[in-house]
């Protein structure tokens, strides 16, 4: 009997090999003014170990940390040196070629982080300009005031941002299960050890 190729993959659907990770300005003097900041952290914290364990290259910015200070205690120990910005979008202060050296495969990048409608929004604008397909769980984003969240979220999904949630991208990043990645991820989501 022949054997068939499996079907192609939506590309709609992340992939590891094609994904990068973005960590927008997840900070200590910030995240206390944030709408639901505990769930907020979660989500990032339960994106970055899932980056991990699945080979998906983490970038991390912290916006004037001089003055806002660096990225919370909660995220920080897993993630590489945070990039300084001073500009809204972090697009001008992010190394292309960094983490991943000449992998020009990424074109996926999941943009996780605060203000949704101020760092986020601007930085998501400028990947999809840059022709990067942007991905924002929207549990993992978050401003100050819900509804200034919400129009972020609206305005990024109509220009062309696939709206998503923290556990879809974990899966899509999965992809199968049986393994010992799927089984870290799902102790990742569920909280169960």
């Amino acid at each position: 009997m022949k054997q068939h190729a499996p079907p192609p993959r939506s590309h709609e659907l992340l992939a590891r090999g094609n994904s990068r990770l973005l960590v927008v300005d997840m900070q200590e003097k910030l995240l206390p003014h944030i709408h639901e900041s505990a769930v907020l952290v979660e989500r990032c914290r339960q994106l970055i170990l899932g980056a991990k364990t699945l080979g998906v290259p983490i970038w991390a910015t912290e916006q004037y940390p001089k003055g806002l200070k660096p990225t919370v205690a909660e995220l920080a120990p897993h993630l590489p040196p945070p990039i300084e910005k001073l500009s809204f979008s972090a697009m001008p202060v992010l190394d292309w070629n960094q983490p991943t050296g000449a992998d020009v495969d990424r074109y996926q990048v999941v943009v996780c982080g605060i203000e949704s409608h101020v760092c986020v929004l601007q930085t998501a604008f400028d990947l999809i300009a840059n022709g990067f397909r942007v991905y924002l769980p929207a549990d993992a984003v978050g401003s100050r005031h819900p509804l200034d969240r919400d129009m972020a979220i609206e305005r990024l999904s109509a220009a062309g941002a696939t709206v998503c949630t923290t556990e879809s991208v974990l899966f899509e990043w999965c992809e199968t299960a049986g393994t010992e990645e799927f089984k870290t991820i799902s102790k990742l989501v569920t909280g169960k050890p």
